[in-house]
């Protein structure tokens, strides 16, 4: 499972597991309890890509970023982490 620590929202710690680029499951701690399981339900089984293109850059208020904009930094540094394990394998 990976780990990220978002910066500048509510939410205090994104954990995600993927399955290649799929994602397979995505926790949120702290946030908008409610909207962030709907998000983590609605983006179970879609690819990495297609989830970046939908949410990157959401603003949250008078916020630069948003929970769902710090996950598609999770996702993509997620992603980079599994592609360097799997070369070192």
């Amino acid at each position: 499972m990976f780990v990220f620590y978002p910066e500048g929202v509510c939410s205090q710690m994104i954990e995600i597991e993927l399955d290649g680029d799929t994602v397979e499951e995505v926790i949120f701690t702290g946030g908008c309890n409610g909207n962030l399981k709907a998000i983590s339900k609605m983006i179970k089984g879609k690819k990495v890509d297609e989830i970046i293109e939908m949410l990157d850059g959401i603003t949250c208020g008078f916020r630069k970023t948003s929970c769902t904009d710090q996950l598609c930094i999770a996702l993509r540094q997620a992603v980079k982490e599994n592609s360097e394990e799997g070369s070192t394998k």
